[in-house]
C-alpha cells in the first residue's frame, strides 16, 4: 500500500489530521515550514508525523495527492454535469477552495522535482476529466486529447501563478479575498472563450495542419 493509500484509509484519523494541517501550513509559510510546526498544528508529535509519512517529502507527496484529488473531483463535477448549476454553486462558495489553491501556488513557486511532478499529474488529471466531459457530451472532442489537456493545464496554472505574482499572495487571511477577485476577473472571459471560441473560422488550423507531417484526422469537415 502506498503512503497516499495508507493515509486515505485512515479516514478522519491522525494521518488525515496531519495531512490537512500540513496543507494549511505549507500554504501559509511555504515548504520551508518544519515538521514540528505541522505537528503542533495537528496536535501530535513530530515523531508521529515521521511515523505516518516517513519524511517531509513523503508528507508533501501525500498533500499533493489530496489537493490534486479534490481539484480533479470538482472539475469533473462541472465538466460532466451538462448544466450550469454545479458551476454556479462552486462560484458562489469559491472561497472554500482557497487553502487548496494557496497550497498549489506555493508548490509552483517552489519549483523543483515535486513541483514538476505536480504539473505532470495536473495534466494527466485534466485529460481524464476532459475525456469524461467528452463522454458526457459537454466537451467537444479533440484530435489530440493529451496535447489539449497539457495546454489547458499550463495556461491555467501559469495564468494563476502570474496573477498572484503581480498582485502578491498575501497572508492567509487576505488570500481568500484575493482568490475571489482572481476568479471574478477570469471567469467571464474564460467561459466566453470556451463556449464561443475566438476565431471566426478554422482556416488557420487547417493551414497549420497542412504543414504538419501526417496530421491526425478527427473526421471533422475542413473549412470552406
Amino acid at each position: 500500500m502506498s503512503t497516499t493509500e495508507a493515509v486515505d484509509a485512515t479516514g478522519g484519523g491522525t494521518a488525515t489530521r496531519i495531512r490537512e494541517a500540513a496543507i494549511a501550513r505549507f500554504g501559509r509559510d511555504g515548504f520551508d515550514a518544519g515538521l514540528r510546526a505541522i505537528a503542533a498544528d495537528a496536535g501530535v508529535t513530530a515523531g508521529l508525523v515521521v511515523h505516518h509519512f516517513g519524511s517531509k517529502d513523503g508528507l508533501r507527496r501525500a498533500c499533493d495527492a489530496r489537493v490534486l484529488r479534490l481539484i480533479r473531483e470538482e472539475k469533473a463535477k462541472t465538466l460532466t454535469s451538462g448544466t450550469s448549476e454545479m458551476l454556479l454553486t462552486q462560484l458562489a462558495e469559491v472561497e472554500r477552495f482557497a487553502p487548496l489553491v494557496l497550497y498549489l501556488l506555493r508548490s509552483l513557486q517552489a519549483g523543483g522535482e515535486l513541483a514538476a511532478e505536480l504539473i505532470v499529474q495536473l495534466t494527466t488529471d485534466a485529460e481524464k476529466y476532459l475525456t469524461a466531459g467528452e463522454a458526457a457530451g459537454v466537451i467537444l472532442p479533440s484530435r489530440d486529447r493529451a496535447a489539449r489537456a497539457r495546454y489547458l493545464a499550463y495556461q491555467s496554472a501559469g495564468g494563476m501563478l502570474l496573477w498572484f505574482t503581480l498582485h502578491g499572495v498575501g497572508a492567509p487571511g487576505t488570500f481568500r479575498t484575493a482568490f475571489r477577485q482572481y476568479v471574478d476577473e477570469v471567469t467571464q472571459p474564460a467561459l466566453e472563450l470556451f463556449a464561443q471560441g475566438l476565431l471566426v473560422d478554422r482556416t488557420m488550423l487547417d493551414d497549420f495542419l497542412m504543414q504538419v507531417p501526417d496530421p491526425p484526422e478527427d473526421g471533422s469537415p475542413s473549412a470552406s
